[in-house]
């Protein structure tokens, strides 16, 4: 057994998957290769079609109202119920669960009465981040059903999330000119051209080499004949 620190407590883990029954091939899977394609890993390639012909009968502002509406539901309600339902998980992070609404209240109600920009960008951060790290636990999920829990497994995981999200951002113009629009909108400095396409370049050329690295691992071990990362 080891243990495995994160954002939380030191979390106690098996070293080595735990040994299958007789006979039984090991569960590489959440739920099964199929489900798992379809409702985690490729879901994007289904959610972008259908965004694609959405459009074609409603706007952006209809779409998003509807997925806010019933989407936003089906995605906080579950975790509030397992937040706050869940004696054991209360319990282990009770204040944080007790004051962090509070002060969302506050920060929000505050920023709506003064009428304060930043909140919409801190808004998007967090959003950015939330998908970001919802990505890595499920890339960790996956790496723990093959037994890895080496630190540089964790390490690059991480560093090829949180890199390819950044660089999703900063090199979509949609995207950029919302930021920058919020932005200035909440007083931020003035940030010249060159500077911002120098860091678009910066950033294309680092993910492009932590995606080399990850791969050059996955595909090291995969030759290995083990399967996993370690």
């Amino acid at each position: 057994m080891q243990h495995v620190t994160a954002f939380s407590g030191p979390q106690t883990v098996p070293a080595a998957p735990a040994p299958a029954a007789a006979g039984r091939k090991p569960n590489l899977w959440i739920l099964d290769s199929w489900r798992d394609l379809i409702l985690y890993v490729c879901t994007p390639l289904l959610i972008v079609p259908v965004f694609v012909l959405a459009q074609a009968r409603w706007s952006a502002e209809d779409i998003y109202l509807f997925v806010a509406a019933f989407g936003a539901m089906g995605h906080h309600l579950p975790g509030m119920i397992r937040a706050y339902g869940d004696r054991a998980l209360f319990q282990r992070f009770k204040w944080r669960f007790i004051f962090a609404p509070i002060f969302l209240v506050v920060v929000c109600t505050t920023s709506f009465l003064w009428d304060l920009k930043n909140i919409v960008l801190i808004a998007f951060i967090w959003g950015v981040w939330h998908g970001m790290m919802q990505t890595y636990g499920f890339g960790r999920i996956y790496d723990a059903k093959v037994g890895s829990f080496a630190a540089l497994t964790r390490r690059l995981d991480f560093a090829l999330c949180g890199i390819w999200f950044a660089t999703a951002v900063l090199l979509s113009s949609q995207r950029m000119t919302d930021t920058l629009d919020s932005y200035y909108s909440a007083g931020g400095p003035f940030i010249p051209p060159g500077l911002l396409r120098a860091a678009q370049q910066a950033l294309r050329a680092l993910a492009i080499a932590v995606a080399g690295v990850f791969w050059q691992i996955l595909s090291g071990c995969g030759s290995a004949g083990s399967g996993q990362i370690q």
